[in-house]
């Protein structure tokens, strides 16, 4: 088994749904939309405990974080907030279209991407916002946005669309340039990317996660899962996707050079997790009240396989 468990880092009040988590490396946190509270949580990685509450992130859903900040979406408001992630103060909120839902940073622009899913009387829109508070961008979307990342460079943004099932990518920040690659599986949904390798991973509703050449579209190869996948996060230092698949309560583990696929048991309702190099994976699981520390076991190079330590 490729993970095993390091404990469960308690959440206050915390047995609803949880959405997006992330970690910022300059600040050594982790933090989780907790979309039933209307808040983010955070936690110290270091000292393995739940740090602050933080109200007033109306059905939070999307986090990302880096270089120290971290952007949050509040579907419940239509806005972007954009929050410190060492004095956990808010910066700024941004007003976006309806349902916000997946978000990248590109700290070093000082830009934010935000998908939002739209209502009854707005469509699903795209939208770039300079974190100065001086420009913003937006293009209709095909279909409903799930998640989205960006290329190494900060250039180009990939989207996962539901349905039609494809990844779009557009430049950054002005989003045009626009292409449309459709993937094999139905309702593309988790997304991560690969940067070293220059592959995405979309984790499909149609139980498959698909590898996709980010240069060219090219789907390069395909995997079974165990069900409708969620949060998906690709490990540079292991290679592994590590993929949370809702129900019935798994994280299957994907080793694209090798084929091996590995799950781990977590919890029903546990779809959202955050990755923290070198080997940590945060599975946020209203079951257990907060975050399954998980641990990637050493990967065996003689046989492709992963085998937990005794």
């Amino acid at each position: 088994m490729p993970l095993k468990s390091n404990g469960v880092i308690e959440i206050p009040d915390a047995g609803s749904e949880f959405d997006h988590g992330a970690f910022d490396s300059t600040s050594r946190r982790v933090f989780v939309a907790h979309t039933a509270k209307d808040r983010l949580e955070v936690i110290d990685f270091d000292a393995s405990r739940h740090l602050a509450t933080l109200p007033g992130f109306p059905e939070a859903a999307g986090v990302v974080a880096e270089d120290g900040q971290v952007l949050v979406t509040n579907r419940g408001a239509a806005e972007l907030a954009w929050v410190d992630a060492q004095t956990l103060e808010t910066k700024a909120v941004f007003k976006t279209a309806p349902r916000p839902n997946g978000v990248a940073i590109v700290a070093s622009r000082g830009l934010a991407v935000v998908a939002c899913i739209g209502d009854d009387e707005t469509g699903p829109q795209l939208q770039a916002v300079a974190l100065n508070g001086l420009t913003q961008w937006e293009i209709s979307l095909p279909g409903r946005p799930r998640w989205c990342v960006v290329d190494r460079e900060g250039e180009n943004l990939y989207l996962a669309i539901r349905e039609p099932s494809m990844v779009l990518v557009a430049r950054l920040p002005t989003l045009d340039g626009v292409k449309y690659w459709r993937l094999p599986a139905a309702g593309a949904h988790g997304l991560d990317i690969d940067y070293g390798n220059g592959f995405l991973y979309a984790a499909c509703d149609g139980g498959a996660l698909v590898e996709v050449d980010a240069s060219s579209g090219e789907v390069r190869g395909e995997w079974p899962l165990d069900g409708e996948p969620d949060a998906t996060f690709f490990d540079p230092t292991s290679g592994l996707v590590h993929v949370a698949v809702p129900e019935p309560g798994l994280v299957q583990s994907v080793h694209p050079r090798s084929g091996t696929i590995t799950s781990t048991i977590t919890a029903a309702g546990a779809q959202t997790t955050a990755l923290i190099p070198p080997d940590r994976l945060y599975v946020f699981s209203p079951r257990h009240k907060g975050a399954l520390d998980l641990v990637e076991a050493a990967q065996n190079p003689h046989s492709g396989f992963y085998k937990a330590p005794l």
